[in-house]
């Protein structure tokens, strides 16, 4: 089947198989290798994309649910038109809010997230939000510091519109 959504802004379209996962249409199927793939059940996050603007684990939804909607992904579709970091990718860099970056890309999503709901949230608000997605390397604080560095700045420039 043909699947059609709007990625990133731009429309995009692949065939796939009916039971193909929105994480794996998006790598596979788009070449789009940003959201990445921890655990396939919704655990670690680290798969988070936005879906009409809202936070979705993609490796639980299937790509022809998605069809005809609006994805934004990590890498590819955060970052500001001219190419350079948006304002929560920079924050996370200057920050150091990742290590080994396998949980970046869904944690920056779900900060991106977080700081469109409630742009001046506490350092409290920011942990509970992080909840769903899991870091081994960071122990959290470094990515703590970014968001709230993050929240700090023009929170209008979070995601590339």
């Amino acid at each position: 089947m043909k699947v059609t959504m709007t990625v990133n802004g731009r429309p995009m379209s692949a065939e796939t198989e009916g039971r193909t996962l929105l994480s794996s249409f998006l790598r596979d199927g788009l070449g789009l290798t940003g959201t990445h793939v921890g655990c396939d059940t919704t655990q670690c996050g680290a798969c988070t994309v936005h879906v009409d603007g809202e936070p979705v684990k993609s490796c639980t939804v299937l790509a022809q649910d998605v069809a005809g909607k609006s994805v934004t992904t990590t890498i590819e579709g955060m970052a500001n038109k001219d190419g350079s970091l948006s304002v929560i990718q920079q924050a996370f860099q200057d920050h150091h809010g990742l290590q080994c970056g396998f949980c970046t890309p869904g944690m920056v999503m779900i900060s991106a997230a977080l700081l469109n709901e409630k742009p001046n949230p506490t350092e409290e608000e920011v942990r509970h939000y992080l909840k769903g997605n899991i870091c081994r390397c960071t122990g959290y604080h470094n990515i703590v510091k970014a968001v709230m560095a993050a929240a700090g700045a023009d929170s209008r420039k979070l995601a590339a519109e």
